[in-house]
């Protein structure tokens, strides 16, 4: 292990212990609920990097795994709230609003919960990898793979709303049951659902660094910068890019769960294109090579976001404040605040340095191997 991993691995682990002991600070269920919102869209931040950051693709449709695994989620939670079972068949409300005679067959699954956490996560990889397949074996690169998934994110969304007899429409799933497993209830409130989005950030944290320290990480990054060669060296791009697609849909479908939980409902909103791209926002104002910036991007802006729309002083300002700062960042920190704070290490430490990009380039060119036969 290089003193600059080692070192990354301490940075990273100094900050989830930060995230962890926050409710032995704040006892107010207001705001670990509202700390639990921005630690999940930080998770939604380290899904876009790895696909964009470290393999090139701009995914502007992140939103549909999000949505797509807060749906999941709602739907298994929905069937255990007694109370709204207004149908005979103990159906959820909207669908006997709707004249629903029996639950759908797709429902079904969803009684148990343990299906249901897995089909958070399963349904956007499976949705990601056959997307993938399309545009990836089709070589589909740069702007149009963008162009593609921002429309595909908008189908999805409209069927979704169209839907309204099996998916709730325009109000989407509401008056969800609290998860709970093994005799533990995650309250939306309590310091539970935040130590379990902390720990799942954490997972979700290191997870995508060890892929990007691995041999596919570096693969990936060599994908991001010199495409055509790593297909001259044999390497089956296609495969690597859905391989990164699909673990960022994963991750994204995890957070969109733990979305649900802490919302208490999934709404069309979830599947929007002004989600998706402000993701993509997050990640370039945190520094989009970066995971842990990525991470810290989402939770800064998002957080500001909350403060200065609560303040009485910006509350009709808060939007052109935070448009301003956006320019600033890109226009003079285009590697966004991990590079800013990467080019100040490498002042102050000239040995841990290399910069991220210098770093991947240098060693994407340089060390990738090469393979006798080409898999494409």
């Amino acid at each position: 292990m290089s003193r600059r991993t080692a070192v990354q691995i301490a940075v990273y682990g100094i900050v989830c212990l930060a995230i962890l002991l926050v409710p032995t600070f704040y006892d107010d269920a207001f705001v670990l609920n509202k700390y639990s919102r921005y630690l999940v869209l930080g998770i939604l931040a380290i899904a876009l990097s790895l696909s964009w950051g470290y393999t090139g693709i701009l995914n502007l449709g992140q939103a549909t795994s999000f949505g797509l695994g807060s749906y999941c989620m709602a739907m298994g939670l929905k069937l255990r709230t007694v109370p709204v079972h207004t149908g005979s068949a103990g159906l959820p409300d909207f669908m006997v609003w709707n004249n629903v005679d029996k639950l759908p067959w797709f429902w079904e699954p969803f009684n148990s919960m343990t299906f249901a956490i897995f089909a958070g996560i399963a349904v956007p990889v499976i949705f990601a990898v056959l997307l993938g397949w399309f545009i990836f074996r089709g070589r589909v690169t740069g702007v149009y793979v963008a162009i593609i998934t921002l429309a595909v994110l908008v189908v999805v969304n409209l069927l979704i709303i169209d839907q309204q007899r099996f998916t709730g429409g325009f109000n989407g799933i509401t008056d969800l049951a609290q998860l709970e497993i093994f005799g533990l209830t995650f309250d939306a409130y309590g310091s539970s659902s935040y130590y379990l989005i902390a720990v799942s950030l954490t997972f979700s944290l290191f997870f995508a660094l060890a892929i990007t320290k691995s041999k596919a990480g570096l693969i990936l990054q060599a994908i991001r910068d010199q495409e055509n060669r790593v297909r001259y060296f044999g390497y089956d791009v296609a495969t690597f890019k859905m391989f990164s697609f699909a673990v960022s849909a994963g991750i994204a479908g995890l957070a969109g769960m733990l979305y649900t939980i802490v919302m208490e409902f999934a709404s069309p909103t979830f599947l929007g294109v002004p989600l998706s791209l402000a993701i993509v926002i997050w990640c370039a104002v945190g520094g989009r090579q970066s995971l842990l910036g990525a991470m810290l991007g989402a939770i800064v802006v998002t957080g500001m976001q909350g403060a200065l729309s609560e303040s009485e002083t910006f509350l009709d300002t808060w939007t052109l404040i935070m448009g301003f700062l956006f320019v600033v960042v890109v226009l003079f920190l285009p590697k966004g605040l991990a590079g800013a704070a990467e080019m100040l290490l490498d002042r102050i430490w000239p040995s841990a340095g290399n910069g991220n990009g210098r770093a991947n380039k240098s060693t994407s060119r340089n060390t990738l191997p090469r393979k006798t036969e080409p898999a494409e």
